[in-house]
């Protein structure tokens, strides 16, 4: 094939062939990227992750899917979602006991991601596979537990209902040692770049390597950097050899600027992300690991075909951030408790409705022209609907569509007790299922319901990462009678509700109410296709309910129900008057989705950092009643007055 080996170096080749075949580096980087799957990343979600600092890091752990047993026969695909990185197996033989043997490297973080979700499908589906069984598992729990045996076998529960078992998953987690690691690194780039097998590397073979690592510097000391690995003599550089010239040279003289498999710049300065980096991408790059990467979630994971040819087409898309066109067709929010993206459920009629409607000048003109009139109709009519007898045969559908997003287990009552839907839909749950943080700290705010949040330290700031409604502002959202300098300049936080969500809502805060103040308007859609719209005001012309709580941590805190599609109905089990604690129930919607806005004035409020960091990204949180939102900064009224009782007047 014209390459050098490793017993005789020829490095001789014609003009011509330069000139009519592509060069021996160009092919090689060829090689690398041939192995490579490939997947649509942007910044917000890279396949590789930084480590913000050396201090976070806690290994590198190998994964491995041996088999399962289920209990039906079928082709069956197992999933691995981990932070922001969702990752599939091989699908196996029709079977109720599937072999996979795949394994994956996954970084873990002191501060990231600690459980693991492994997801089992059944393959029978065109555009989708259908979920048959989960189990989730804090990996760092799991390494640092005594046990005589690698390999532990896990309950795969029924995604409906979390107490029941659906089949066992066997697996095997580990954390490779780091000379392992450097070991392991150095056998897959003699495999590609061993052109004819014999486990070592000649002269030619050593330069095509370091041309490939991006280093000027280093390429052009290619002859000293050889004698200096060759440590004996022999005229070729052995697997032992090249790892210790990439330790040790990496630690005094780096000579990889970029990765030879994605053509990522590397950082120098900075050799354990370096390390990580290409570890983690050499083992994607080379095919050697099984399981296939590249995904956001195991939705995305489990798509079938179908779904493949409607992103090749460019009809949908699957990313994080703002939802408008394409990617409009898949919602991506950020589960707080385990850090790992989950795909929002929505029927997809009602996707390509709510972007015909929201997205167009078209649809929002014949909403003008009407639409509006038709919404609160058929919003009435349906929540006349959902009140029925008969709506009750609806609530196992709508559990079942929902799969692992309601979990009954938390529900107070089970679905018999429930004789119309809405009596499901505002469901009360357990004692002690939604736990207050920080229950005996009035200057900790909460979370307010079980939704999706995004959080801006001031209203330029959700104008510029999620509401794209031209007309949006704090006084149009609470009204002129309520609005103050202090709230116009506040933090803004607002809680999405979905259709499967626990749509009672909770006080943020301690305090006592002050007033409540009705808004008619309109019932658009609060899903954020519309939010995200350009074309639409949602939250100030959305009929709402404003209230104020004064409290002493916060000063004084505005909060907005807002009612949306199918809601006609936003009760409040408190009044004016009343003296509240942070956690205590509020109110409830009745069907359909619907929002909170907490109005926080300025200065007084510091909201956590995963949930700032996540809206910078335009990317929800998804949160529960009682989760941690965050800490008064407000100063006491009279701070920094001097006590004129102390005072003592001088002569």
């Amino acid at each position: 094939m014209g390459h050098g080996s490793s017993k005789e170096d020829d490095s001789s080749s014609s003009s011509s062939d330069a000139d009519t075949k592509p060069s021996r580096i160009s092919r090689l980087k060829q090689k690398l990227h041939l192995h490579r799957r490939h997947h649509h990343h942007t910044s917000a979600s890279s396949p590789h992750q930084k480590l913000h600092a050396a201090e976070d890091f806690s290994g590198i752990a190998l994964l491995t899917l041996i088999n399962a047993e289920m209990k039906f026969k079928d082709k069956w695909l197992a999933c691995v979602s981990f932070g922001e990185q969702t990752f599939r197996t091989n699908i196996s033989d029709q079977t109720d006991k599937p072999i996979w043997n795949c394994e994956r490297k996954l970084l873990l973080e002191r501060n990231g991601p600690r459980v693991a979700r492994i997801s089992v499908f059944e393959t029978n589906r065109l555009s989708k596979n259908n979920l048959i069984g989960y189990c989730e598992i804090n990996l760092l729990d799991y390494l640092t537990q005594d046990s005589d045996s690698d390999l532990e076998t896990f309950d795969l529960l029924d995604p409906v209902s979390s107490d029941k078992v659906v089949g066992h998953i066997c697996l095997s987690c580990n954390v490779e040692d780091p000379i392992e690691t450097e070991k392991n690194f150095a056998r897959r780039i003699l495999s590609i770049m061993d052109y004819n097998e014999d486990g070592k590397l000649s002269f030619s073979e050593f330069s095509d390597l370091i041309n490939a690592f991006g280093n000027n510097v280093a390429a052009s000391k290619k002859e000293k950097l050889f004698k200096a690995a060759d440590k004996n003599g022999d005229g070729v550089v052995s697997m032992d050899e090249l790892a210790e010239l990439l330790a040790l040279q990496q630690e005094k003289e780096p000579i990889m600027n970029c990765c030879p498999v994605c053509g990522e710049i590397v950082e120098v300065s900075d050799k354990l992300n370096t390390v990580v980096h290409l570890t983690l991408c050499f083992d994607e790059g080379t095919g050697n690991q099984v399981m296939t990467g590249g995904f956001l979630t195991e939705k995305q994971a489990s798509y079938g075909w179908m779904f493949k040819l409607s992103e090749w087409a460019h009809f949908s898309s699957y990313d994080v951030g703002l939802n408008s066109g394409s990617s409009a067709s898949h919602i991506l929010v950020c589960d707080r408790k385990t850090k790992r993206l989950v795909e929002e459920l929505i029927d997809a009629k009602i996707v390509l409705s709510m972007r015909a409607i929201y997205q167009s000048k078209i649809g929002l003109g014949l909403i003008d022209k009407g639409a509006k009139e038709i919404l609160q109709s058929i919003s009435e009519r349906q929540g006349r609907q959902m009140n029925s007898v008969e709506s009750a045969k609806d609530i196992s559908k709508f559990v079942e569509f929902f799969e692992d997003q309601i979990n009954m287990a938390e529900v107070k009552y089970p679905l018999e007790h429930f004789k119309t839907f809405n009596e499901f839909f505002v469901r009360e749950l357990k004692p002690g299922a939604r736990p207050i943080a920080s229950l005996e700290r009035d200057d900790v705010a909460v979370c307010a319901a079980d939704s999706r949040l995004m959080a801006f330290k001031s209203v330029q700031d959700s104008l510029r990462f999620w509401i794209k409604g031209r007309k949006f502002s704090i006084q149009g959202l609470l009204g002129k009678e309520i609005c103050s300098n202090a709230f116009v300049d506040g933090t803004l936080v607002i809680f999405r509700l979905a259709p499967q969500d626990y749509h009672r809502f909770h006080f943020p805060v301690s305090g006592t109410i002050e007033q409540f103040v009705n808004i008619p308007g309109c019932l658009y859609t609060v899903n954020p296709i519309a939010v995200n719209s350009k074309y639409c005001n949602v939250f100030t012309e959305n009929k709402r309910v404003v209230s104020i709580i004064s409290t002493e941590e916060f000063g004084k805190v505005a909060f907005v129900a807002i009612g949306a599609t199918m809601v006609g109905s936003i009760t409040f089990v408190k009044k004016e008057g009343d003296i509240v604690k942070k956690g205590d129930e509020f109110g409830y919607f009745s069907f359909g989705g619907s929002t909170v806005i907490c109005v926080f004035e300025k200065d007084a409020i510091e909201i956590d950092d995963d949930l700032i960091v996540n809206s910078g990204r335009s990317l929800e949180t998804l949160v529960s009643v009682g989760m941690t939102l965050g800490v008064s900064i407000k100063k006491p009224a009279g701070a920094g007055l001097p006590n004129l009782e102390s005072c003592v007047l001088g002569d």
